[in-house]
């Protein structure tokens, strides 16, 4: 049978001389469910003393004309690593957004720390509706200890306070997001299973290529639980080539296999026409084997009912 052109490379055989700007949006729902901003302004929005990297600004003015060049429908700001638990400009973006209820929000909190229970709280009742995740880092070592102070990542998913912050999740009706290398999968699903009404979302298709094989089957395992959910995002983390990252679609489609349409969400649209473009092109790559139907729930449907967009 005759290999069927994907949308994408139909619309380029099509309009190829025009600029990649130029092309046209996926139809239906658009959610960017992951993306981060960092302003220009360090004065004003400093980074945190305990910031685990320090990178160049990505700041909301420049990214406003992208949204609206690139109409996507709603967006997810994953508060990032950089400014910890000092959620301002997280605050200034809900607070300047180019529509009202545009953006959604992650926030980050040290779960040791005494106060961050009623932070939290603090939050969300600030922004009603706005904070729907919270999230957790698990990137250390196999032979790493869990951290217990400094940066707020890698503490310990065991200890008594990780799961107080987990029922205050819940309890507030915010997911927790989960930034993990595969091996830790496992001690997640203990989490999810015990907290089976807090809905957990995992982060760039679980970072498969920073663990082995072993280590995916176990994050695929976490599809047996009804409250987890796959973000297609990051997908340079399951591959050892460069864009369109082809040889990462055999983990997407077990990824797609385990959790299906409705518990998969898209994440990293970029931040200009050029990127997004990419992104898109990634996207068809990867699910040209799903329906139309399919496609548009991890486009935009499925995050919808996730985080109430």
């Amino acid at each position: 049978m005759p290999q069927l052109l994907s949308r994408r490379e139909l619309i380029a055989g099509a309009i190829s001389t025009l600029p990649l700007a130029a092309m046209p949006r996926p139809s239906g729902l658009l959610i960017d469910t992951h993306i981060h901003l960092f302003a220009a302004d360090r004065e004003r929005f400093p980074y945190h003393k305990n910031a685990p990297y320090q990178p160049p600004a990505a700041d909301l003015a420049d990214y406003k004309p992208f949204v609206a060049q690139s109409k996507v429908d709603h967006v997810v700001i994953v508060h990032p690593e950089p400014y910890q638990d000092d959620h301002s400009y997280l605050e200034y973006c809900f607070e300047n957004e180019a529509s009202p209820g545009f953006f959604k929000g992650t926030c980050l909190f040290d779960p040791l720390a005494p106060h961050t229970l009623p932070r939290i709280e603090a939050l969300t009742k600030k922004y009603p509706g706005r904070i729907v995740a919270l999230r957790v880092h698990q990137m250390h070592e196999r032979d790493e200890r869990p951290s217990t102070g400094g940066a707020i990542k890698n503490r310990d998913l065991d200890d008594p306070r990780m799961k107080k912050l987990w029922r205050k999740a819940g309890d507030l009706d915010m997911a927790i997001q989960v930034h993990f290398k595969p091996f830790h999968a496992p001690r997640i699903a203990k989490l999810a299973r015990e907290f089976s009404d807090v809905a957990v979302v995992l982060d760039h298709l679980g970072r498969s290529g920073m663990g082995t094989a072993a280590d995916f089957e176990e994050v695929l395992k976490l599809a047996e639980l009804p409250n987890t959910n796959m973000k297609f995002s990051g997908w340079r983390y399951s591959s050892k080539q460069e864009h369109p990252y082809r040889d990462a679609k055999p983990v997407v489609r077990k990824a797609y296999d385990a959790f299906g349409p409705d518990r998969m969400i898209w994440g990293g649209l970029g931040k200009s026409m050029a990127d997004f473009d990419k992104a898109v092109e990634v996207f068809d790559l990867m699910f040209d084997f799903a329906s139309e139907a399919d496609r548009a729930k991890i486009r935009g449907l499925t995050a919808k009912k996730l985080y109430r967009c």
